[in-house]
């Protein structure tokens, strides 16, 4: 029963978030009610199948992205791309960011965002394949590093960060995800920098790095 209470706390928050930020990007334009939008969106970031790309991801990108704000162009832009970035997902699948932009695409205009909103929303949700953006690009910059932050948390944060994203991809076979999991870490550490924000860069990438090598080492055991 507590479990319960705290998500749904957790839900009643994310709605209040997403509607100051829906109204926000209307220009406070009059519109659809936001809340159908958030449990639509709500709904998806609880889907079984999720065990890393839950609505705590979700709230902790938000967090970031909050913390991040000084250095962006249009921060409610960024926090719409955080609500979609990982709207679809599916472990076994790899168009994920693809389909979640296009959903992007189809329920913001609804919503009664402009159209040049939407289409920045689904550019800087499909930068997530990368997470390369461009000099220049704050607001991908900013919504790179928050969907990075993660790998900055503490040395038992991040292994638990490791542990669900194993979860995820249970159906993967042991020797097969090494594999994979090794080339996702190596291309990683082979990034100029994983962090582009000056925020970013020092508070978040040295910790960053010894915790990809660390579980890389681990993984070549």
């Amino acid at each position: 029963m507590a479990d319960s209470s705290r998500t749904h706390g957790t839900d009643d928050l994310l709605r209040a978030r997403w509607a100051d930020t829906l109204v926000r990007a209307r220009g406070g334009a009059p519109g659809p009610d936001p809340v159908p939008y958030a449990d639509n969106l709500l709904t998806r970031w609880a889907e079984p199948q999720r065990k890393y790309h839950t609505t705590a991801h979700l709230v902790a990108v938000l967090d970031h992205i909050d913390t991040l704000a000084p250095y962006a162009a249009d921060a409610d832009t960024v926090r719409l791309a955080a609500w979609f970035h990982d709207a679809v997902y599916r472990p076994d699948r790899s168009e994920n960011e693809e389909r979640s932009a296009a959903l992007a695409e189809w329920a913001l205009p609804e919503a009664g965002v402009p159209d040049g909103i939407t289409a920045e929303v689904a550019r800087l949700v499909r930068l997530t394949v990368t997470h390369d953006p461009a000099d220049g690009d704050a607001d991908g910059e900013v919504l790179c590093d928050a969907d990075l932050a993660v790998l900055a948390g503490a040395p038992e944060e991040y292994a638990a960060y490791a542990a669900r994203v194993r979860e995820e991809y249970g159906f993967v076979p042991d020797e097969a995800f090494r594999e994979g999991r090794a080339a996702v870490l190596r291309q990683l550490l082979e990034l100029p920098r994983l962090f582009r924000t000056p925020y970013g860069a020092e508070h978040w990438e040295p910790r960053a790095r010894q915790n990809l090598r660390t579980e890389r080492d681990l993984l070549n055991r």
